[in-house]
Protein backbone atom coordinates (compact mmCIF):
# COMPACT_ATOMS: atom_id res chain seq x y z
CA UNK A 1 0.00 0.00 0.00
CA UNK A 2 2.97 2.44 0.33
CA UNK A 3 4.16 1.82 -2.84
CA UNK A 4 0.91 2.30 -4.14
CA UNK A 5 0.47 6.13 -2.14
CA UNK A 6 4.52 6.63 -3.09
CA UNK A 7 3.86 5.95 -6.94
CA UNK A 8 -0.14 7.80 -6.48
CA UNK A 9 2.02 11.36 -4.83
CA UNK A 10 4.65 11.40 -7.11
CA UNK A 11 2.17 11.24 -10.22
CA UNK A 12 -0.37 14.08 -8.51
CA UNK A 13 2.79 16.36 -7.66
CA UNK A 14 3.89 16.15 -10.82
CA UNK A 15 1.11 17.01 -12.66
CA UNK A 16 0.57 20.50 -14.01
CA UNK A 17 -2.92 19.74 -12.31
CA UNK A 18 -1.24 19.97 -8.66
CA UNK A 19 -0.37 23.95 -9.60
CA UNK A 20 -3.90 24.85 -9.79
CA UNK A 21 -4.21 24.23 -6.04
CA UNK A 22 -2.22 27.16 -5.03
CA UNK A 23 -4.20 30.54 -6.36
CA UNK A 24 -7.01 30.11 -4.30
CA UNK A 25 -5.11 28.90 -1.02
CA UNK A 26 -3.04 31.70 -1.44
CA UNK A 27 -6.30 34.09 -2.53
CA UNK A 28 -7.58 33.30 0.85
CA UNK A 29 -4.92 34.06 2.91
CA UNK A 30 -4.43 37.46 0.83
CA UNK A 31 -8.10 38.60 1.24
CA UNK A 32 -7.91 37.71 5.27
CA UNK A 33 -4.70 39.39 5.67
CA UNK A 34 -5.97 42.35 3.63
CA UNK A 35 -8.96 42.80 5.56
CA UNK A 36 -7.27 42.15 8.63
CA UNK A 37 -4.90 45.04 7.75
CA UNK A 38 -7.35 47.84 6.86
CA UNK A 39 -9.18 47.35 9.60
CA UNK A 40 -12.58 45.64 8.52
CA UNK A 41 -14.66 44.57 11.49
CA UNK A 42 -14.60 40.58 11.28
CA UNK A 43 -18.30 40.50 11.31
CA UNK A 44 -17.59 42.19 7.68
CA UNK A 45 -15.64 39.98 6.00
CA UNK A 46 -15.45 37.00 7.99
CA UNK A 47 -18.84 35.09 6.76
CA UNK A 48 -17.63 35.79 2.72
CA UNK A 49 -14.00 35.17 3.00
CA UNK A 50 -14.66 32.14 5.73
CA UNK A 51 -17.30 30.64 4.38
CA UNK A 52 -18.03 32.24 1.19
CA UNK A 53 -14.46 31.41 -0.59
CA UNK A 54 -12.48 29.60 2.23
CA UNK A 55 -15.22 26.37 2.98
CA UNK A 56 -17.52 27.07 -0.41
CA UNK A 57 -15.24 27.38 -2.61
CA UNK A 58 -11.51 26.53 -2.21
CA UNK A 59 -12.54 23.57 -0.24
CA UNK A 60 -14.38 21.48 -2.70
CA UNK A 61 -12.45 22.75 -5.58
CA UNK A 62 -9.16 21.92 -4.40
CA UNK A 63 -10.68 17.85 -3.37
CA UNK A 64 -12.57 17.86 -6.55
CA UNK A 65 -8.92 18.90 -8.30
CA UNK A 66 -7.14 16.47 -6.12
CA UNK A 67 -10.04 13.71 -5.84
CA UNK A 68 -10.26 13.13 -9.39
CA UNK A 69 -6.94 13.00 -10.22
CA UNK A 70 -5.09 10.47 -8.15
CA UNK A 71 -7.07 7.57 -10.23
CA UNK A 72 -9.14 9.80 -12.41
CA UNK A 73 -5.90 10.83 -15.07
CA UNK A 74 -4.61 7.32 -14.72
CA UNK A 75 -7.67 6.24 -16.42
CA UNK A 76 -7.63 8.82 -18.93
CA UNK A 77 -4.06 8.06 -19.70
CA UNK A 78 -4.23 4.50 -19.69
CA UNK A 79 -1.72 4.21 -17.12
CA UNK A 80 -4.36 2.52 -15.15
CA UNK A 81 -3.73 -0.90 -17.17
CA UNK A 82 -0.67 -1.50 -14.90
CA UNK A 83 -2.29 -0.55 -11.68
CA UNK A 84 -4.76 -2.98 -12.53
CA UNK A 85 -2.30 -5.91 -13.85
CA UNK A 86 -1.06 -5.97 -9.85
CA UNK A 87 -2.44 -8.87 -7.86
CA UNK A 88 -3.54 -6.37 -5.45
CA UNK A 89 -6.98 -6.24 -3.81
CA UNK A 90 -8.91 -3.26 -5.33
CA UNK A 91 -9.64 -1.89 -1.55
CA UNK A 92 -5.57 -1.75 -1.36
CA UNK A 93 -5.34 0.53 -4.38
CA UNK A 94 -8.42 2.67 -3.38
CA UNK A 95 -8.16 3.38 0.21
CA UNK A 96 -4.26 4.73 -0.55
CA UNK A 97 -5.21 7.01 -3.33
CA UNK A 98 -8.01 8.36 -0.75
CA UNK A 99 -5.11 8.55 1.57
CA UNK A 100 -3.32 10.79 -0.70
CA UNK A 101 -6.10 12.56 -1.99
CA UNK A 102 -7.35 13.90 1.66
CA UNK A 103 -3.98 14.37 2.44
CA UNK A 104 -3.22 17.03 -0.27
CA UNK A 105 -6.17 18.30 -0.24
CA UNK A 106 -5.85 18.81 3.90
CA UNK A 107 -2.69 20.44 3.79
CA UNK A 108 -3.86 22.68 1.47
CA UNK A 109 -6.70 23.95 2.53
CA UNK A 110 -6.49 23.67 6.38
CA UNK A 111 -3.06 25.81 6.38
CA UNK A 112 -4.55 28.65 5.09
CA UNK A 113 -7.70 28.64 7.14
CA UNK A 114 -6.16 27.94 10.25
CA UNK A 115 -4.43 31.50 9.19
CA UNK A 116 -7.93 33.06 8.28
CA UNK A 117 -9.56 31.97 11.61
CA UNK A 118 -6.09 33.30 13.80
CA UNK A 119 -7.24 36.73 11.54
CA UNK A 120 -10.36 37.11 12.01
CA UNK A 121 -11.21 35.81 15.24
CA UNK A 122 -8.41 33.46 17.53
CA UNK A 123 -6.57 30.39 17.60
CA UNK A 124 -9.50 28.18 18.70
CA UNK A 125 -11.16 29.56 15.34
CA UNK A 126 -8.05 28.72 13.23
CA UNK A 127 -7.92 25.18 15.10
CA UNK A 128 -11.88 24.99 14.39
CA UNK A 129 -11.91 25.83 10.82
CA UNK A 130 -8.62 22.91 9.84
CA UNK A 131 -9.69 20.37 11.62
CA UNK A 132 -13.52 20.51 10.30
CA UNK A 133 -11.67 21.45 6.88
CA UNK A 134 -9.53 18.02 7.08
CA UNK A 135 -12.91 16.16 7.61
CA UNK A 136 -14.06 17.84 4.45
CA UNK A 137 -11.47 16.99 2.48
CA UNK A 138 -11.99 12.99 3.68
CA UNK A 139 -16.05 13.59 2.67
CA UNK A 140 -15.42 15.67 -0.44
CA UNK A 141 -12.16 13.31 -1.37
CA UNK A 142 -14.33 10.11 -1.21
CA UNK A 143 -17.24 11.37 -3.07
CA UNK A 144 -14.91 12.80 -6.29
CA UNK A 145 -13.09 9.71 -6.01
CA UNK A 146 -15.64 7.37 -7.06
CA UNK A 147 -17.31 10.15 -9.50
CA UNK A 148 -14.34 9.62 -11.31
CA UNK A 149 -14.63 5.64 -11.80
CA UNK A 150 -18.40 6.15 -12.40
CA UNK A 151 -18.28 9.01 -15.03
CA UNK A 152 -15.54 10.40 -17.90
CA UNK A 153 -16.51 13.72 -16.80
CA UNK A 154 -16.07 13.40 -13.14
CA UNK A 155 -14.82 17.78 -12.61
CA UNK A 156 -17.99 18.37 -14.75
CA UNK A 157 -20.02 16.19 -12.28
CA UNK A 158 -18.26 17.76 -9.06
CA UNK A 159 -18.65 21.09 -10.63
CA UNK A 160 -22.64 20.41 -10.30
CA UNK A 161 -22.39 19.50 -6.95
CA UNK A 162 -20.45 21.72 -5.50
CA UNK A 163 -21.75 25.15 -7.67
CA UNK A 164 -25.56 24.53 -8.07
CA UNK A 165 -26.10 21.83 -5.31
CA UNK A 166 -24.41 23.36 -2.76
CA UNK A 167 -24.00 26.60 -4.17
CA UNK A 168 -26.94 27.51 -5.58
CA UNK A 169 -29.87 25.58 -3.78
CA UNK A 170 -28.24 25.77 -0.96
CA UNK A 171 -28.64 29.50 -0.35
CA UNK A 172 -32.30 29.65 -1.67
CA UNK A 173 -33.56 25.71 -0.84
CA UNK A 174 -32.65 25.25 3.06
CA UNK A 175 -33.35 21.47 2.90
CA UNK A 176 -30.99 20.70 0.51
CA UNK A 177 -28.03 21.54 3.40
CA UNK A 178 -28.76 18.18 5.16
CA UNK A 179 -26.81 16.63 2.03
CA UNK A 180 -24.36 19.35 1.73
CA UNK A 181 -20.49 18.32 3.11
CA UNK A 182 -20.17 22.39 2.95
CA UNK A 183 -22.45 22.48 5.81
CA UNK A 184 -21.55 19.45 7.70
CA UNK A 185 -17.64 21.05 8.10
CA UNK A 186 -19.45 24.66 8.73
CA UNK A 187 -21.75 22.80 11.77
CA UNK A 188 -18.31 21.21 12.79
CA UNK A 189 -15.97 24.20 12.75
CA UNK A 190 -19.43 26.07 15.03
CA UNK A 191 -18.97 23.21 17.52
CA UNK A 192 -15.45 23.13 17.93
CA UNK A 193 -14.88 26.86 17.87
CA UNK A 194 -18.85 28.71 18.43
CA UNK A 195 -18.75 32.20 16.74
CA UNK A 196 -21.13 34.42 14.73
CA UNK A 197 -19.29 34.26 11.85
CA UNK A 198 -20.41 30.74 11.06
CA UNK A 199 -24.10 29.82 10.23
CA UNK A 200 -25.96 26.82 9.25
CA UNK A 201 -29.04 24.93 9.58
CA UNK A 202 -27.91 21.18 10.11
CA UNK A 203 -26.94 20.53 13.36
CA UNK A 204 -23.88 18.40 14.35
CA UNK A 205 -25.27 15.12 15.26
CA UNK A 206 -26.58 14.99 11.76
CA UNK A 207 -23.49 16.67 9.97
CA UNK A 208 -21.53 13.39 11.95
CA UNK A 209 -23.62 10.83 10.57
CA UNK A 210 -24.32 12.08 7.30
CA UNK A 211 -20.15 12.82 7.08
CA UNK A 212 -19.96 8.49 8.49
CA UNK A 213 -22.00 7.41 5.43
CA UNK A 214 -20.79 9.68 2.60
CA UNK A 215 -17.31 8.65 3.82
CA UNK A 216 -17.40 4.95 3.98
CA UNK A 217 -20.24 4.52 1.21
CA UNK A 218 -18.66 6.41 -1.56
CA UNK A 219 -15.02 4.60 -0.62
CA UNK A 220 -16.91 1.35 -0.97
CA UNK A 221 -19.12 2.43 -3.89
CA UNK A 222 -15.15 2.89 -5.62
CA UNK A 223 -13.53 -0.52 -4.79
CA UNK A 224 -16.57 -2.14 -5.90
CA UNK A 225 -16.28 -0.12 -9.27
CA UNK A 226 -12.69 -0.60 -9.48
CA UNK A 227 -13.32 -4.52 -9.39
CA UNK A 228 -15.29 -4.21 -12.58
CA UNK A 229 -12.76 -2.66 -14.36
CA UNK A 230 -11.31 -4.63 -16.83
CA UNK A 231 -7.49 -4.55 -18.25
CA UNK A 232 -7.97 -2.10 -20.77
CA UNK A 233 -9.57 0.19 -18.49
CA UNK A 234 -13.39 -0.11 -18.98
CA UNK A 235 -15.72 -1.03 -16.89
CA UNK A 236 -17.14 -4.61 -18.11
Amino acid sequence: MSTVCWITARGLFGRRRFLLLLPLPLLLVVLAVLSRGLGVPADSWGPPVLVGLGLAVVLPVVALIVGTGVLGAEIDDGTVVHVLTTPLPRWQIVLPKLAVAVGATAAAVAVPLFAAGLLADSVRLGLGLAVAASVGALAYSALFLAASLLTRRPVLLGLVYVLIWEGLLGNVVTGTRVLSIQHYVIALADRLAPTNLLDTTVSVPVAAVMTVLICVGFTLLAINRLRSFSVAGETS
